[in-house]
This record gives C-alpha cells, sequence and structure tokens, in this order.
C-alpha cells in the first residue's frame, strides 16, 4: 500500500523510528536458594534484562511473586519493583511490557519470541496457561541495563501445583494431533492467496482458526496482538489519545486486502512500539463460509513487515515483508498457543501447496507450503 499518508500523520504525532530491535536477549542464571519446599527466593538483578529463575512451571501451576528493595539508574533516580511512573521520554524506547513502568519488575514463561512478558511489581499472583520455564526481568533497554545498579530480592512461592497429568507438563501448548474436521474438500474450496483491490494475488492463506469470533478476538488479546485501526482518520485520533497518555501507539492501520471478494474481518498486529512505522508482525483475518463442529472457520495471511520497498504496480513506496513467511506463521502459533486458549493444533499441506510467489506490491516470498491450524478452547467465549 501507499503510505505516505500514515507517515505523514505520524510524523505530525511525533513518534520516533529507532529503537533497538525486539530481539532474543541474553539472560544469566540467578543464584537461587530454596527457602522452603514450596518457596524460592532469589535477588533480580537491574544489570540484566531478563534473569532465570530455574523453575520450570506446569500448566495451571499458580504462583505467587513478591518483591523488595529498590534500585537507581546514574541520573541519581530511584525506582522500586513497581517501576518508575512513564514520560515523554519512555514513548522513545522498546520496553517488553509497553504500558507498565519503566524499570519494573516483569515476568515471561519461555524464552521464545513468542513469549508474552507481564508486569509483577511488588506483588501479583498468576497461573500458568501452558507449561513454560520462568524467567523474571527488568522493563528497561538494553542501554538502561548497562548503567544500572542494585537489585530485587524476589520470593517466589508456589499455591497450586498445576496438572499433574502428562499434558499439563507440554511446553508452549498442546502437541500436534490431526484434525479431522479439516478435510481435503475444504483444503481445496479455499483460495491459497488473497488479493489487492485491483484484483492482482497477494499473501498466503497460511493459518486457519477455528473459534467464534469473540474466542477469536480474546485469544488475540490475551498473545498481545492488537485490532489495527481502519483508517487513516481513526489513527490521528488514537494517536493524539495515547500520545497525550504517554502510552505507545501500535493500531497503525494496514492496507486492505481480499479474500471470498470481500475486504478482512480483522487486522491484528504484535508490534515493537517505536517501530511501528516500518516493522511489525501482523495479519489479516476473514471469515470463510465454512464451520468446523458447528463453529467458523476462519482464514488467515500473516506476514511481517521489515522495511520499505518499492511497489512496483506504481512506483510508491510500500511495506516489505520478511520472505521467509513461514516464519510470521509460527510465531502467531507460539503467541497464540501460549495463551492457554488453543486446544488442538497441527500443520497441514494441502494438495497443491504454495511454495513460492510474489506479492501484489511485487516482493518474493517462499514457504514449505503447510497450513497451521489452531481450535480454540470453548470456554473463554460462547458469543458467535
Amino acid at each position: 500500500m501507499r503510505i505516505t499518508k500514515l507517515l505523514a500523520a505520524v510524523f505530525i504525532l511525533g513518534f520516533a523510528v529507532a529503537a533497538r530491535p525486539l530481539a532474543a536477549q541474553s539472560s544469566q542464571t540467578a543464584q537461587a536458594d530454596s527457602a522452603s519446599p514450596s518457596a524460592t527466593q532469589l535477588d533480580v538483578s537491574v544489570t540484566q534484562t531478563w534473569t532465570d529463575t530455574r523453575i520450570d512451571m506446569r500448566s495451571g501451576e499458580k504462583l505467587q511473586v513478591t518483591a523488595t528493595g529498590s534500585a537507581n539508574y546514574p541520573n541519581g533516580t530511584s525506582f522500586s519493583p513497581d517501576g518508575l511512573l512513564r514520560g515523554w521520554k519512555d514513548m522513545l524506547h522498546q520496553y517488553a511490557v509497553p504500558d507498565a513502568g519503566h524499570g519494573a519488575l516483569i515476568a515471561r514463561i519461555g524464552s521464545t519470541d513468542g513469549s508474552q512478558p507481564f508486569l509483577i511489581g511488588a506483588s501479583k499472583e498468576f497461573v500458568a496457561p501452558v507449561a513454560g520455564h520462568l524467567f523474571l526481568g527488568i522493563n528497561e533497554s538494553e542501554k538502561d541495563a548497562g548503567t544500572a545498579q542494585g537489585s530485587f530480592h524476589v520470593t517466589i512461592a508456589i499455591l497450586s501445583p498445576g496438572l499433574a497429568t502428562p499434558e499439563g507438563a507440554l511446553v508452549g501448548g498442546p502437541a500436534e494431533t490431526a484434525i479431522s474436521s479439516i478435510t481435503p474438500e475444504i483444503l481445496g474450496e479455499i483460495p491459497r492467496r488473497v488479493s489487492d483491490p485491483q484484483g492482482n494475488p497477494g499473501d498466503m492463506v497460511n493459518i486457519f482458526i477455528v473459534g467464534t469470533q469473540d474466542q477469536l478476538t480474546q485469544t488475540f488479546a490475551a498473545a498481545g496482538w492488537v485490532q489495527v485501526d481502519r483508517s487513516v482518520e481513526s489513527t490521528l485520533a488514537v494517536g493524539l489519545e495515547v500520545t497525550l497518555a504517554k502510552k505507545d501507539y501500535l493500531t497503525m492501520p494496514m492496507s486492505t486486502l481480499y479474500l471470498f471478494k470481500r475486504p478482512q474481518d480483522f487486522g491484528f498486529a504484535h508490534a515493537e512500539p517505536v517501530r511501528v512505522v516500518m516493522s511489525r508482525n501482523h495479519l489479516r483475518a476473514w471469515k470463510s463460509s465454512y464451520t468446523v463442529d458447528g463453529r467458523p472457520l476462519w482464514c488467515i495471511a500473516a506476514t511481517h513487515d521489515i522495511g520499505f520497498e518499492r511497489d512496483q504496480r506504481n512506483n510508491g513506496v510500500t511495506h516489505k515483508i520478511d520472505p521467509a513467511i513461514d516464519g510470521e506463521r509460527e510465531y502467531v502459533n507460539d503467541t497464540l498457543s501460549a495463551t492457554g486458549f488453543v486446544v488442538q493444533r497441527n500443520h497441514v499441506t494441502p494438495s497443491d501447496p504454495l511454495t513460492t510467489a510474489k506479492t501484489a506490491t511485487g516482493g518474493e516470498f517462499h514457504s514449505d507450503g503447510r497450513i497451521l491450524v489452531l481450535v480454540l478452547s470453548t470456554q473463554n467465549s460462547s458469543s458467535n
């Protein structure tokens, strides 16, 4: 899509487009000592972004984490595990939990890019939605970690042990199993690609999701994805609102593409706050006419924006996607499965798999041709 108006809107609002990339960060292992059979104590240094707790959580396991102490940055500002109130400068930094305080104690279950960090602060009880290794961290940039001083003393108490079944130990979500309701007939009927408004074939349909509309949107929200704005006008309004509230703006709209001869029903993005103009994980979702065990089948085209390139349709500027699009398919897999709302998943290969092609703007992409199928739990919503 042409993005001149969007860039102008963002620059008007004063957003910067420079920050460190959200990459896998090295973590050091904390020296922990067991205070009791059900509690662990450790010190979490503010000089590193992630600390290994040496705790493997089971699905459904409930912990209480409490933290004390204080730390400081070179300018003399001291902060507690709750962190510092966000200021204007914080909008120009990449923090793992965008809405949490600068320097706050945070956590994540798992170490992959799909692991969703969350706020701990001075005290928090939480339940692991899926099994995984527990890390504690500090909501700060790598530059901050290089100059910070101090640590927080943390106590982790087990309130409930979680599922004792083999399934309770499956890291990252359910094991892959065949989903018989995704038949060859369905695979043969759904188009392999979406198209632009002029009918030019574009992105690959690489994910199916089974669930109601509410289940779909709630699962994406739980995984940290946001619904994008639908127009430049809404971009200006929302952008101004979040700027005044000193929050990160993540919902910049995406272009309209077509499947089943109609625009996407939803657009979702998982972005780095200050790089959202040029780099974000994003996807479009269409509700198909098919149902699987009484619930709608959603068709998803997911790609990862990694910069800009020339639009070969009109010599304009458009987003460049990562040509290895299977990585984005698996990013969606990791983030959604980590919510605990995915009860079945599998990869299926249609009889005519798409392995290489070009987007509507001329960029090339390649794939192994498989489609990810995710079946959502019926417990998080009963609405259609």
